[in-house]
């Protein structure tokens, strides 16, 4: 695991919420996502998460998720924070996730609100303490109401950050306000779970993003981080509206998974761009449309070289 030299950004600046490459008959193909781990963290990514909304978390199974674990982090571990999704609406289930992530050898866990059966405020928090409590792994929160049906609200955050091993967030619910005054009460390593929302999150105090553009575009994003926190702002603008067609591409429709193998696989990082139903893969029109926001970012040229 790579050393921690700033306590503020736990999982370092920019991380990927990685795809789970797929084999057109639909099995998980290890040697397609270590080739896509290595590529990512060769691009400019500090950590990968795995097995996330859009690594098809919902349709993966316990032994695949433990597979790519261990095979991601024996092939970057050394390089590049790996941290599992452990995330369900059964939260023993969610326990049982992580407890395998940590025997599998993942560096942090990502744990969700549990989805879909809208608990309340003191139901979310009993949830996180039940798997933060079953490993000794730090533990990113994910705040993702589109998804979960469930805000968390101001003070379920800061009882949960009181967790000892709650270090970090994962925003997702687009309200760098509400950002703003959550990071100055709980001191949590704010991360960006939204592409567009990157700079609105640095300026209130993020740290970094858990990115799905990343997929490629790690090394501009990380260029506009840089930029923004050695106080040019207009450069960190500036970078970031150069790809902000493929950050449009990968997220507009709403399907991050399937985009993003879309892009993968123009860009040529990925044999297929095949998902689990019931995702569909990009049509041809899609992939057109993905590969235009490529073009325009000025992303497709480099990933050919």
């Amino acid at each position: 695991m790579p050393h921690v030299t700033d306590t503020t950004r736990p999982f370092g600046r920019v991380l990927t919420a990685m795809v789970t490459p797929m084999t057109t008959d639909g099995a998980v193909d290890l040697e397609a996502t270590v080739r896509l781990a290595r590529h990512l963290v060769d691009a400019g990514n500090d950590g990968l998460v795995l097995s996330g909304t859009t690594g098809e978390a919902s349709t993966t199974h316990a032994p695949e998720k433990a597979e790519i674990v261990q095979a991601v982090v024996e092939a970057v571990g050394d390089q590049a924070y790996v941290l599992a999704g452990a995330g369900s609406n059964d939260t023993a289930h969610a326990v049982r996730m992580a407890e395998q992530a940590a025997e599998a050898g993942a560096h942090g866990l990502l744990v969700v609100a549990p989805y879909y059966s809208r608990p309340s405020q003191a139901g979310v928090l009993a949830h996180f303490a039940a798997v933060a409590d079953a490993t000794d792994l730090p533990v990113m929160l994910y705040d993702v109401p589109g998804r979960t049906g469930v805000r968390l609200a101001p003070a379920t955050i800061e009882a949960a950050a009181a967790h000892p091993r709650v270090v970090a967030m994962k925003d997702a619910a687009g309200d760098p306000y509400a950002a703003a005054r959550a990071i100055s009460r709980t001191g949590l390593a704010w991360y960006s779970g939204d592409d567009s929302l990157l700079l609105p999150l640095l300026a209130v105090g993020g740290v970094g993003i858990v990115g799905v553009a990343t997929h490629v575009a790690a090394a501009q994003v990380a260029a506009a981080i840089r930029a923004w926190e050695a106080g040019d702002h207009a450069e960190a603008l500036r970078v970031f509206l150069t790809i902000a067609p493929a950050i449009d591409a990968v997220n507009g429709a709403g399907f991050q998974a399937v985009a993003a193998k879309a892009a993968l696989e123009i860009s040529g990082y990925l044999p297929t761009r095949a998902v689990r139903l019931p995702l569909v893969a990009a049509s041809d029109d899609e992939l057109e449309t993905i590969r235009a926001g490529l073009r325009a970012a000025g992303l497709l040229d480099i990933a050919l070289r």
